[in-house]
């Protein structure tokens, strides 16, 4: 299947979200853990990432790690800049994971092992809190997140083949509806409709930005 190259000039932005930010409340540390703590009913929303890919291939299963960091001046979710030259998702900004090996005992497992592989953040640092609903991604994975907590001070370290750059996002701009773009594009198999978060110099896109609004979702609901 041909791989969709995306270049920010050449998309429509079809409507904006526009959902109320999650109230500030909602983001500290007490309140995330009882929210993953006691089931909720909400209900995920889907992208047509998975229609891109061939229907009778398997998925790969693979896990991605959701970082909050607990900054004094209000939490971050840490993420990277793929490198340029990687065969899957190559130069596109996204959350430390990967796909599962033999020797993980988890999905868990994988996301902290992936995590600590590309950035350096060990896994003491790392306070698991709960997972969100499986995503499946038009690259062929079926895709874990793990939603966690970090508290400073912390190393890091990246993975030149992996990663060019580890950076943080205020929580606050990832979890307000305003910022949430609805984007589409012409690829070779049709038109495709995908959900963006500009942010300074960095365009989440993607599987990363939807994972990102299911968070959303499942703590706003």
């Amino acid at each position: 299947m041909p791989k969709l190259v995306i270049d920010p000039r050449g998309m429509v932005i079809d409507s904006i979200a526009g959902e109320a930010a999650l109230a500030a409340e909602r983001l500290h540390p007490e309140w995330l853990r009882e929210r993953f703590s006691a089931p909720i009913s909400w209900t995920p929303e889907m992208t047509d990432e998975h229609r891109m890919r061939a229907a009778e291939a398997p998925y790969i299963p693979a896990s991605v790690l959701m970082p909050i960091i607990l900054r004094d001046s209000g939490p971050t979710l840490l993420l990277t800049q793929r490198t340029a030259h990687l065969h899957d998702h190559a130069g596109q900004v996204s959350l430390p994971g990967g796909r599962v090996e033999t020797s993980d005992t988890s999905p868990i497992d994988t996301a902290l092992r992936e995590t600590e592989e590309e950035v350096g953040l060990h896994r003491r640092h790392v306070e698991v809190v709960g997972t969100l609903p499986d995503y499946l991604t038009g690259t062929g994975y079926r895709v874990t997140p793990v939603v966690s907590l970090v508290q400073p001070p912390f190393d890091l370290r990246a993975d030149p083949f992996e990663v060019a750059e580890i950076f943080e996002v205020p929580m606050s701009f990832l979890m307000d509806g305003r910022n949430h773009e609805l984007r589409s594009v012409e690829s070779p198999t049709g038109r495709r409709s995908f959900y963006t978060m500009p942010y300074d110099r960095f365009f989440i896109w993607g599987a990363t930005a939807a994972m990102l609004r299911n968070l959303y979702h499942f703590l706003r609901a």
